[in-house]
């Protein structure tokens, strides 16, 4: 089922505890873009499925990565691109989003698109790393 933007953005900006919807979109659209440059084929035109178009869109296509990014590069990237963001409160940005799409995918899809990304993401979407 494909989540209204309303409801994506309600939820980012709930988890991620925002003042405003233009700070949880913000943090929606660097997180998914930057997510988008490391998954591919059907994961991620599943995942776009199930997101409002306009984040769907951004997810296929994604901000190119040449090279797969660790989580702590993930956190460093996403500080980057939100202005006045630290890596502290990138990894909160991250979390909330992350967070959101993880409720979108659903369990099946989630764990395919976990094998896709480098070790260590599960923590970033909330998840204690596998034993």
């Amino acid at each position: 089922m494909t989540l209204r933007w309303e409801a994506f953005l309600a939820r980012v900006q709930e988890r991620g505890e925002y003042e405003t919807q233009q700070e949880a979109e913000r943090a929606a659209r660097v997180v998914l873009a930057l997510l988008g440059a490391h998954l591919v084929g059907e994961e991620r035109a599943e995942l776009a499925a199930r997101l409002p178009e306009t984040f769907a869109l951004i997810l296929l296509n994604p901000l190119q990565a040449a090279e797969p990014l660790t989580p702590e590069r993930f956190v460093k990237a996403t500080a980057a691109w939100i202005e006045g963001a630290t890596e502290e409160t990138a990894k909160w940005d991250v979390g909330a989003v992350l967070s959101v799409a993880e409720d979108a995918a659903g369990e099946g899809l989630m764990q395919r698109i976990l094998l896709q990304l480098p070790p260590g993401y599960d923590l970033l979407f909330g998840h204690p790393p596998p034993t």
